[in-house]
């Protein structure tokens, strides 16, 4: 990749590696004869989904009405949905988007499942009044399937921002407030309690999951597993998770099994170019700072937080003997505590450096911000061909625009 050809602030995806994700997953997807379906909330870069298509995946996972839209505008199927809460307003066109509608709560499910049935009566009286051809593609495109969540209370990510299964989650039913027998419509279970987890955190969840919730197993005809399947991860034991979905079906040969990853997809397939546009000093802290934010741009350094590798650069304890100091890495927002640090280089770092950000492209562009006006990072492909696409390039109308 050659950066110099690339603007700076990008987020630049790049091609190969992105299809040897897809590549990966679509094995796991075939061999465990389970489907896998990309969560937008990690990536909906949609100018590249026509790559998603080429190795089968065209199904997704919407946590609002616009995540909705956009799987059916752009993925061109429809969404299996689920939110933390729905808005009555957007109700009705949420079901115009989806196949699968999953609540947090029995109270929610009690308020729209009048919709939905009423949406099923008027299909079927399309069916009956309509060519049958044309009737039946309607309902495969109209009927919802529901489903409810569930929290199995076994926790396996250490980070409290990102467990929805600790103490007072306001996510997923637990067991003890599920009724003795599941409504009649209800079609699916679904649980996310993983966060770039292993195949062996998987196991300790399935094992709550039927310890708590098995009695309604037979009375489903799906359970979506969630996301945080980081199965394109250099160290996950890819064989152990298809061994693990293929021992659970057997056991459960009705049931249609979903995985709904999100950063597995694009994990390691991409970057950050910034460039540094100052450097400052306080106390013998040097910091560069940057045209980018971390409070802005790169959200998950703060809130996580990791410290994200950069090209050229080693962590501060890492790092062997060097005669240079290190240096903090500074956004350019206004916000006191919007820095990451320390690396050390192999040079001193000067005013126009490029500052090259790994692994940037799952949970960035989706979580940004334009606080302080900042300018956008733009967003590119650097295509199989070895060439850099801009997709789009972002300016004070975006920002304009958000604020009336």
């Amino acid at each position: 990749m050659n950066y110099k050809q690339i603007p700076s602030p990008c987020y630049v995806i790049d091609e190969q590696l992105l299809r040897k994700n897809l590549s990966l997953i679509k094995s796991v997807k075939e061999r465990a004869e389970v489907e896998i379906i990309l969560a937008f909330k990690a990536f909906a870069a949609w100018q590249v989904f026509p790559i998603f298509h080429e190795y089968g995946f065209r199904l997704t996972t919407a946590s609002s009405l616009s995540e909705a839209l956009l799987a059916k505008e752009e993925m061109g199927s429809l969404a299996h949905t689920y939110a933390p809460a729905y808005i009555e307003r957007e109700f009705s066109a949420i079901m115009e988007c989806s196949s699968h509608i999953t609540f947090n709560s029995l109270a929610q499910y009690e308020q729209f499942r009048s919709q939905i049935a009423n949406r099923k009566s008027q299909i079927d009286m399309r069916y009956e009044t309509s060519d049958v051809r044309q009737s039946q593609i309607a309902s495969r495109k109209s009927q919802i399937s529901c489903g409810l969540r569930i929290n199995p209370e076994v926790s396996v990510v250490e980070t409290d921002l990102y467990n929805p299964t600790k103490a007072g989650s306001r996510l997923g039913i637990v067991a003890e407030q599920m009724p003795a027998k599941l409504p009649e419509d209800v079609e699916g279970l679904h649980f996310h309690v993983l966060c770039e987890s292993s195949s062996y955190d998987l196991e300790k969840v399935l094992t709550a999951v039927e310890g708590k919730f098995g009695k309604y197993i037979s009375q489903i005809k799906w359970l979506n597993m969630g996301g945080g399947h980081l199965m394109t991860r250099e160290d996950y034991d890819v064989e152990h998770l298809i061994s693990l979905l293929k021992s659970f079906r057997a056991k459960y040969p009705h049931l249609q099994i979903i995985l709904e990853p999100g950063a597995a997809f694009v994990w390691r397939t991409g970057v950050l170019r910034s460039t540094v546009i100052d450097i400052v000093e306080n106390h013998g802290i040097k910091t560069a700072i940057l045209d980018v934010s971390f409070a802005c741009h790169m959200p998950d350094c703060l809130e996580m937080p990791y410290q994200p590798a950069i090209v050229g650069a080693c962590h501060c304890g890492l790092a062997p003997q060097s005669p240079f100091q290190s240096y903090r890495m500074g956004g350019n927002s206004c916000l006191s505590g919007d820095y990451v640090g320390d690396w050390v280089f192999n040079e001193p770092l000067k005013v126009g450096d490029d500052i090259i950000f790994e692994d940037m492209i799952h949970y960035t562009t989706v979580k940004t911000t334009m606080f302080n006006g900042i300018s956008h990072p733009s967003i590119g492909i650097w295509t199989k061909n070895n060439e850099f696409r801009l997709l789009r390039a972002f300016g004070y109308e975006d920002y304009k625009s958000r604020m009336c």
